[in-house]
């Protein structure tokens, strides 16, 4: 099964807050953290991660914290995932170069590669903002490929 790790899911939710207060200068680790009732420590971590990435940016201070280093709408749900996670891949046979023991006689390496494009490409679709202005899920299907993504 896809799924995005939980340092990944923790990624979203934090920046989604950030974007839903846009009135805060920044808003500390511990402030996220407690809005979701997930790990500070963790969370930290990821946060300056983020930062490391050019995705958020950090203030220090009294009233310091973290904020959006871009607008929300101009922050991809991929680039959060690929910050926190690296490329992901459906199957490790698309993975570069290295390949796989079957070689020439695998029948499916090409359509599985398609299909995590297509997975890269609604997630490239899904910005921050889009995250922030929605409250519940909803499944719609994607019109250029007929499949069924979340809008969050």
């Amino acid at each position: 099964m896809l799924k995005l790790t939980k340092k990944a899911d923790y990624g979203l939710m934090a920046l989604k807050f950030l974007a839903e207060h846009p009135e805060r200068l920044a808003l500390s680790a511990k402030d996220v953290a407690d809005a979701y009732g997930i790990p500070a420590q963790l969370l930290a971590k990821i946060l300056q991660q983020l930062t490391k990435s050019g995705l958020l940016k950090s203030h220090a201070g009294m009233n310091g914290g973290y904020a959006l280093a871009r607008e929300a709408r101009s922050i991809s749900a991929f680039e959060v995932i690929l910050s926190i996670d690296g490329p992901f891949f459906i199957t490790s046979c698309t993975k570069g170069k290295t390949g796989c023991e079957l070689g020439l006689s695998c029948t499916i390496k090409e359509p599985l590669a398609r299909v995590n494009e297509t997975i890269a490409g609604v997630l490239k679709s899904i910005s921050i903002q889009d995250l922030a202005e929605h409250e519940q899920p909803a499944a719609r299907v994607h019109p250029a490929h007929g499949l069924v993504s979340l809008t969050v």
